[in-house]
């Protein structure tokens, strides 16, 4: 294949302002960083509370550091399974009352592990078309029938779960879901989701990694926002966005988890996170249990964003969650629309497609405990002068309408 192929699709990426490029960080995860040089309000971080430089985690990090050195040197089923990894899987089923919990490297890696376990040819993994791509490339790899729904579309969840049955044909069935969609910031029906489970013998994957730690009194998710239990939940959240350091795992029914550890294979396969990472994220836990104040701050956050922010010309679907998205249409509007907010040393990053659909081109804001009331007012402020002088030009030609269409 010439390198002349490479260069095409990337100068067509660059044309349809598609074209990724990365930052850099020379600070500390914060509400305010230094990006690229400059320091900037950063509501970019999905750091929802504000751990990853915590005095305590931090703390945490270096004693186990010292005493159990960096790397885990090889994965948890031959040398790599280390005391504080063990210590954080037995806190974490306790926290969020479950049986067990396994510890993956990564979100991405426990979704396919999870999936590709728990599913193979013969089964069928039923799926919100709003998934994250881990969920999306797990199906696939599993190599089940991979059937999609319509985003949080109930009804049609339950008609492609009735044409399969037949549990002869359709084989073991899951339910795969996001718990919170990471680019629109609403929850799924989860409730309807179990009590569809339940009629057809089902399993539900829950994919949390937006919601642990920040949803429900005392940070447990949507298992506490929403009151679900049943040995039918596969739950699965990360420790890099409100624990603020690195790593996930999927907790269940104690057999569940056996099977998950002993068949998926990027568990199986990888090395094992760190162990100072784990020692860290059981401060982490500490924390979430101990300090309310971190999300009730949030919470007061995110209804001021919402209750503050009036826009004549973009959409801004309903989220009561730390992510909050601002869809305006274009991918050139998106583009315009970020560098506008940098150029006023604000960080809100452009989401374009494939990560969102075609013609649904946001900026997607993050909120977090650190910001104050006072920097979420100047965003506010920004957001609303910039969208009259970047949209208003535009509604001669349809381009509010447009924005205002949200196809699923």
């Amino acid at each position: 294949m010439p390198i002349s192929d490479f260069s095409n699709a990337l100068f067509e990426l660059a044309q349809a302002e598609q074209l990724r490029t990365r930052r850099l960080v020379s600070s500390p995860q914060d509400a305010s960083m230094i990006i690229d040089g400059e320091r900037v309000m950063s509501y970019a971080s999905n750091d929802y509370l504000g751990l990853a430089n915590h005095p305590r985690v931090v703390a945490a990090a270096i004693h186990a550091l010292k005493r159990y050195g960096l790397g885990a040197a090889a994965s948890h089923m031959v040398t790599g399974h280390m005391q504080p990894h063990h210590d954080l899987e037995l806190r974490l089923a306790e926290f969020l009352g479950l049986p067990k919990a396994l510890l993956f490297s990564s979100g991405y890696a426990a979704n396919l592990g999870i999936l590709t376990a728990l599913a193979g040819r013969g089964d069928t993994i039923f799926a919100d078309k709003l998934n994250h791509a881990c969920l999306n490339d797990g199906a696939v790899l599993s190599r089940a029938e991979f059937k999609r729904f319509p985003h949080n579309d109930l009804k049609k969840l339950e008609a492609l779960l009735g044409n399969a049955a037949d549990a002869r044909s359709a084989g073991r069935k899951i339910i795969a879901t996001d718990a919170v969609f990471s680019m629109d910031g609403d929850i799924a029906p989860l409730a309807e989701m179990l009590e569809l489970a339940e009629r057809y013998d089902a399993m539900l994957v829950i994919d949390d990694a937006h919601g642990f730690g920040v949803l429900g009194y005392r940070g447990k998710g949507v298992l506490e926002l929403l009151n679900l239990k049943n040995e039918r939940i596969v739950y699965m959240a990360t420790l890099g966005k409100a624990a603020g350091g690195y790593g996930a795992f999927v907790a269940a029914h104690e057999d569940v988890i056996e099977w998950i550890m002993q068949t998926a294979r990027t568990y199986l396969f990888a090395t094992a996170t760190p162990p100072a990472i784990a020692a860290a994220m059981l401060v982490s836990l500490d924390i979430m249990v101990e300090d309310h104040e971190r999300r009730r701050h949030l919470r007061t956050l995110i209804d001021f964003f919402s209750d503050s922010l009036k826009l004549q010309y973009a959409k801004t679907p309903f989220s009561q969650t730390a992510i909050q998205p601002i869809i305006v249409g274009s991918n050139a509007n998106a583009m315009a629309f970020s560098e506008a907010l940098r150029e006023r040393h604000m960080l809100v990053p452009a989401i374009r497609p494939p990560t969102v659909p075609a013609g649904t081109a946001r900026l997607r804001v993050s909120l977090n405990a650190n910001h104050t009331t006072e920097d979420v007012f100047d965003l506010v402020t920004a957001i609303t002068d910039i969208e009259v002088l970047l949209l208003g030009q535009n509604v001669g030609q349809g381009v509010g309408q447009r924005i205002g269409h949200n196809p699923t």
